[in-house]
């Protein structure tokens, strides 16, 4: 097993290079600078800022040196933030879109789990018709809406909750649930093929007919096997709930990643934008190889070499 994840973590490295030169290349040819205002700057001015920056340089350069300081684990300065660096404003943000993404990760897998093992025991039954209804709801409802309607009428209309900010556990609840929602109504989907699959299985007839209880029966036996579906679909979703949504942190003003990310995507903030898409594949890589390994753990028959 150890072996195989650093194989793995060696494997990492031609991936992150090819994301980072992608990302690097995108972004020099995207229209537009990190310096274009209205109003034009003096030649001198922006000349003087280009050589700060080393944008004056030749872009095989300027390529070759933002490797060797990825490489080192610098992602360089921030154009629009001065005197902070990307690593400074990861360093903020990610422990605010990281304590959203953990909320919203619970509410999708404790919801969303609990809601595809009854709807999988309880086949064409109501309970199974109303909980993939609010399954289908949830998928197909975005967030830019579900986020504003929650608003709407907790916040605005109730006034049990706040509008938008960051600072209090009620400030959690509404961005949580816009951004689990989503997750929760995929994996009740998925939670209730696999229970679907797994229920009509010799094993479980077998445990059945040794006299065991119906939740010793489901718990140890079925509920492994039913939430395969689920884990390998939690790979790239926990990488991406657990760095915070960029149009959930937008509507609700949450200070994370995301919104860091937008207004430097609209800045032509170069370093900011590849720094955050090198951490976000970064994370995507690990939680891919965390899923593998559950994966062999959950299941006997599946072996990592």
């Amino acid at each position: 097993m150890l072996g195989y994840i650093l194989r793995r973590v060696v494997g990492f490295l031609p991936v992150l290079l090819v994301i980072a030169s992608l990302s690097f290349f995108m972004m020099r040819l995207a229209p537009g600078g990190p310096f274009d205002q209205e109003r034009a700057l003096p030649e001198q001015v922006r000349a003087n800022i280009e050589a700060r920056y080393h944008l004056d340089e030749p872009l095989w350069r300027q390529y070759l040196r933002y490797l060797g300081e990825v490489g080192r684990g610098d992602l360089g300065p921030s154009f629009r933030y001065p005197d902070r660096s990307v690593n400074e404003l990861l360093a903020l943000g990610f422990p605010v879109s990281l304590t959203l993404g953990l909320c919203a990760l619970t509410i999708a897998l404790s919801v969303g789990g609990t809601a595809g093992v009854l709807a999988g025991l309880r086949r064409n039954s109501f309970l199974d018709y109303f909980a993939m209804s609010l399954a289908l709801g949830g998928i197909s409802v975005p967030n830019f809406v579900l986020g504003p309607v929650l608003m709407l009428i907790f916040a605005l209309g109730m006034g049990w909750l706040p509008v938008a900010g960051w600072g209090t556990w009620r400030h959690l609840v509404l961005p949580s649930v816009t951004l689990g929602t989503f997750y929760a109504a995929y994996v009740a989907r998925l939670t209730r093929a696999g229970m679907l699959e797994v229920i009509g299985q010799d094993f479980i007839r077998t445990a059945r007919a040794k006299g065991l209880r119906e939740a010793s029966v489901v718990l140890r036996h079925a509920l492994p096997g039913a939430i395969l579906p689920a884990v390998t679909y939690l790979g790239p979703a926990s990488a991406a709930v657990l760095t915070g949504s960029v149009v959930v942190e937008t509507v609700f003003s949450i200070p994370g990643i995301g919104r860091y990310f937008v207004s430097s995507a609209l800045n032509r903030d170069y370093t900011m934008v590849l720094g955050t898409v090198v951490f976000y594949s970064v994370l995507l890589l690990l939680f891919n190889l965390i899923v593998d390994v559950l994966y062999a753990y959950l299941d006997p028959r599946v072996q990592v070499r």
